[in-house]
């Protein structure tokens, strides 16, 4: 019953800013990567983001300078966009490796929440 839920999507002008917030829940034992991922409608779902247990992170070309990923606490991830463009319209997922009470490593996968930068 490990999940992740995300939150903080909504509707911003271009140029805005906007914080995402990922948080773990379930029978967690550690979390490794965390990562921010997006998707249009009809389009592949991309890379946006991602930091390491250590703090590493790793960012697309096109948000690097503007969006900043972070590890709020142990279970919880976010990502700040700045300078927010019509492109980055899209559902932003939120990704995550997680061992589970069980010792069990797996890759889980936000619902999403839904980022909308009118022009």
């Amino acid at each position: 019953q490990v999940h992740l839920v995300e939150s903080g999507g909504g509707l911003v002008q271009a140029g805005g800013s906007l914080r995402l917030s990922c948080v773990a829940s379930g029978p967690i034992s550690a979390i490794g990567r965390m990562a921010w991922f997006r998707q249009n409608p009809g389009a592949q779902r991309e890379s946006v983001a991602s930091i390491t247990k250590d703090g590493t992170t790793n960012y697309a070309d096109h948000v690097k300078g503007r969006f900043t990923i972070s590890r709020d606490n142990i279970n919880t991830v976010s990502l700040q966009m700045n300078s927010l463009k019509p492109e980055d319209t899209a559902v932003y997922y939120c990704n995550a490796d997680i061992i589970d009470n069980r010792e069990l490593m797996n890759n889980y996968w936000g619902q999403g929440t839904q980022v909308t930068v009118s022009s």
